[in-house]
């Protein structure tokens, strides 16, 4: 059964009456959590892109970059936004469902906090309450401020992107810290690294986005001479 069938599966269970919250509790076992990614990714998404008051084309059409969505499984996945851009239950109530399917799996957490960023990011300006958003499911996924920033310097791109914080690592960290930070950061970009925690196929292509700004910031410290 391939990814959008299973979405299939999961929106006729929300047809039947089940919440979004219910549907995310039976997508705890591994071989769901591409389904329950997904799922995370739209419904969190539906809720920024709300975040600056207004959800533009440009968000709405982000979902099919990230998730290459074939043409016939659009209205499944528009289906899942619209639900939860109706949905009574606020974001930070959906930022924890995702947590607790996912565990500690921070690498994970991770995956689904750069689809959302790339959303923020899709009508070209990252707002306050973007940020504010963002920055609150991080808190609740359990990331730390650094992972935070490291994830906010690779998307938004502010006057000056600390490389830095792109390898999340201090300034004054010595050679080998820094070359170790960037060299795991490579690894995780890798596909058959995504796929295996849970990333479904259709959303790897994040990574190049991800792998081009981890390589610039270690090519920037390199000619700083660090």
């Amino acid at each position: 059964m391939s990814l959008w069938e299973r979405i299939t599966a999961a929106v006729s269970a929300l047809a039947k009456g089940e919440s979004l919250g219910d549907v995310f509790s039976h997508l705890r076992t591994p071989p769901e959590h591409r389904v329950g990614f997904t799922i995370a990714v739209i419904a969190l998404g539906a809720k920024l892109a709300k975040a600056d008051g207004q959800v533009t084309r440009d968000e709405v059409t982000a979902f099919r970059q990230v998730f290459q969505i074939p043409a016939g499984e659009e209205r499944h996945a528009a289906h899942v936004y619209n639900l939860a851009r109706q949905d009574v239950a606020g974001f930070e109530e959906y930022a924890r469902r995702v947590k607790s399917m996912f565990g500690e799996k921070s690498e994970v957490l991770c995956d689904v906090m750069e689809g959302l960023f790339h959303i923020a990011m899709a009508d070209g300006a990252y707002h306050p309450n973007e940020d504010r958003f963002l920055h609150r499911i991080a808190s609740i996924f359990g990331l730390g401020e650094r992972q935070f920033r490291s994830l906010r310097a690779r998307f938004v791109p502010d006057s000056e992107r600390d490389p830095y914080e792109v390898l999340g690592v201090a300034p004054d960290a010595d050679a080998q810290t820094i070359r170790t930070a960037w060299k795991n950061l490579v690894r995780e970009c890798h596909p058959d690294r995504m796929l295996a925690r849970g990333v479904p196929e259709e959303a790897v292509r994040m990574a190049q986005e991800r792998l081009v700004a981890i390589n610039r910031a270690w090519e920037e410290i390199q000619n700083r001479g660090k």
